[in-house]
């Protein structure tokens, strides 16, 4: 069966970093483009950023471009979306998703697979 799994959300305070796992079973992530997505509460989920992996080839909402990265780790089927100089206004509930497709599109629509997602909650 087919899984991603989340972790890593946590209260942090505005200013810090955090570090979000996205593990996969049942896939293998080296042939997949994997996206972060984000849905703070009374807002739709929208892009973070995205990742192919036969590339590298990244893109990211302007929201957080040169504050987030995208990661991979082979070994462990594991991609990581690093997070720093966190802002109130990125408290959310973060989502890995997967597609076959081979580039990193910002529209949910595009992704086959979803994580349940963890939560992310920056104090000021």
């Amino acid at each position: 069966q087919v899984q991603l799994v989340e972790s890593g959300g946590e209260l942090v305070q505005a200013g810090g970093s955090l570090r979000l796992s996205c593990a996969a079973s049942g896939l293998s992530f080296s042939t997949y483009t994997v996206g972060w997505f984000r849905q703070a509460p009374g807002k739709e989920r929208e892009f973070v950023g995205a990742s192919t992996w036969s590339t590298s080839w990244s893109s990211y909402a302007d929201s957080v471009k040169g504050r987030f990265a995208i990661s991979r780790e082979n070994a462990k089927n594991t991609v990581y979306l690093q997070m720093n100089s966190l802002k109130p206004e990125d408290t959310a509930v973060y989502y890995c998703a997967t597609r076959s497709g081979r580039t990193p599109s910002g529209n949910k629509s595009d992704y086959e697979i979803w994580g349940q997602g963890t939560q992310v909650t920056v104090s000021s």
